[in-house]
């Protein structure tokens, strides 16, 4: 059995992930789609408009996985808001991670420290979409048995058909645990401590660009959070439900909002508001 990172490519212009409901939706996916491809799942992580997973499977099984994976997320999102566009065309990326030279430790430290690269939080187990709150975690989650709830119970969760392993917990916040599925003993054995994990975590290629980048380039807020605040201003200040309905002047004024209110850059106004990269910036050079 070999190990692989599969990652997909960011997102421009739009986000995978709107809100909470969206990522617990994606959660409780994984657990389903993993098992039912023979998928071993070591970290992952879910940003607003990428996700990072790293496997233990064949390269094929790896595949079969995050193709499904993206169609499930395809058909959510097109069910909940209409959104005719799909992830299949989203590039994935896999690459195989050697045992025995360090780069399966340095591949899970990589996905845990996208979010604070994000500049989300200040250390992985702050954020609750992946397994950043895994591992060397001696307060373990409280959650109830799948199998415990009713078969639509488990539909009205899980949003699909296909049938759960046994083991999974469901926790307070209403998605599977990760650690009821994730192999936590195995890749905390590949650490050995956790001091030697915080090692990898602050000598990750993620770590290194928040040390090395200016806080102007980092956003200061996540996607989910301006994505209402967007539709706010547009109602409140143009009496419109979405950016996509403003003329080129207004659509610049809420680009100015976004900069001055949230600090976005010019990534993030993109994915929000699912304007073209180029159309942002050409609005931006008119201010």
């Amino acid at each position: 059995m070999t190990f692989y990172l599969v990652t997909t490519d960011h997102l421009e212009a739009s986000i995978w992930f709107r809100n909470q409901d969206d990522f617990k939706a994606a959660m409780n996916a994984i657990p389903l789609i993993a098992y039912a491809h023979g998928v071993i799942v070591l970290a992952f992580i879910l940003m607003s408009n990428h996700v990072h997973f790293v496997l233990q499977c064949t390269y094929e099984q790896a595949l079969a996985f995050i193709n499904e994976f993206k169609r499930h997320c395809s058909y959510y999102l097109s069910r909940k808001y209409h959104i005719r566009e799909t992830l299949k065309n989203n590039h994935v990326d896999i690459q195989e991670l050697d045992f025995y030279e360090e780069s399966l430790e340095r591949a899970i430290a990589y996905v845990q420290m996208n979010s604070v690269a994000a500049n989300i939080c200040i250390h992985p187990n702050g954020y609750p979409w992946g397994t950043g709150d895994c591992f060397f975690n001696v307060n373990s989650h409280k959650g109830i048995p799948l199998e415990s709830l009713s078969e639509r119970a488990r539909f009205r969760l899980l949003h699909s058909k296909m049938s759960p392993p046994g083991g999974l917990l469901i926790g307070e916040e209403g998605y599977i645990l990760p650690e009821s599925y994730v192999r936590t003993k195995f890749v905390e054995s590949l650490y050995r401590t956790p001091k030697r994990m915080l090692v990898f975590l602050n000598q990750s290629s993620k770590a290194k660009t928040v040390i090395n980048s200016s806080d102007s380039l980092i956003p200061s807020f996540k996607d989910q959070d301006i994505l209402p605040m967007v539709e706010d201003l547009c109602r409140v200040l143009f009496k419109k439900k979405s950016i996509e309905e403003l003329n080129p002047e207004q659509q610049t004024e809420i680009l100015r909002q976004m900069r001055y209110r949230f600090s976005s850059n010019i990534n993030q106004m993109s994915r929000v508001t699912r304007l073209p990269y180029e159309t942002v910036a050409k609005l931006l050079d008119s201010l």
